[in-house]
């Protein structure tokens, strides 16, 4: 899979209030590599305190399902993609560096996820707590699906659902004329 580049500015309305809006940038996304591995930990906020995590994501690598936002020669972000639940597509993970959020590089990653998922429903889900992530699943056309309880002590995750549109191929069908 190639890679895309473009030029991200943050959408109308998305810088904090009382800060100064922030140029554009120029983003790669493109699928993750072995030699992303460090950074990719380096990055995430819970691989210092789950000494699991680096082979989970050396696990998304090499599946081909983890996809990263470089900007300026340096990752910002990542998302994992799979079609493991329910034949569905489903985002695992999504993760922005602490100095790169609020920046609308989730939203963006969030995007491409969707531009590339080839299944006809894509889910994923976050903690009730995490109100960011809920925020910017809004925005990305998600909706609330359900809740899953007992996953984390005292804080329930929550579903979301995007519905794919798919365009509709052959004849269409119309319903006949009052008369």
């Amino acid at each position: 899979m190639s890679s895309k580049k473009r030029t991200h500015a943050l959408p109308q309305g998305a810088a904090a209030p009382h800060s100064k809006p922030r140029a554009a940038i120029n983003l790669d996304i493109r699928l993750a590599s072995i030699n992303d591995l460090e950074a990719l930990i380096r990055l995430d906020t819970a691989a210092p305190h789950d000494e699991r995590r680096g082979a989970q994501i050396k696990g998304w690598i090499n599946d081909r399902f983890c996809h990263v936002i470089e900007t300026g020669g340096e990752i910002a972000a990542y998302g994992v993609l799979h079609h493991h639940f329910f034949d569905c597509g489903f985002i695992e993970m999504l993760m922005v560096g602490e100095r790169f959020r609020r920046r609308g590089l989730g939203l963006e990653l969030v995007e491409h996820l969707k531009s590339i998922c080839d299944q006809p429903k894509l889910f994923t889900s976050t903690n009730r707590s995490n109100q960011a992530m809920q925020s910017l699943l809004k925005e990305a056309g998600f909706r609330e699906s359900g809740h899953i309880d007992n996953l984390d002590e005292d804080d329930t995750e929550l579903v979301f659902f995007w519905p794919r549109e798919r365009s509709r191929t052959g004849p269409s069908i119309t319903a006949p004329a009052a008369e």
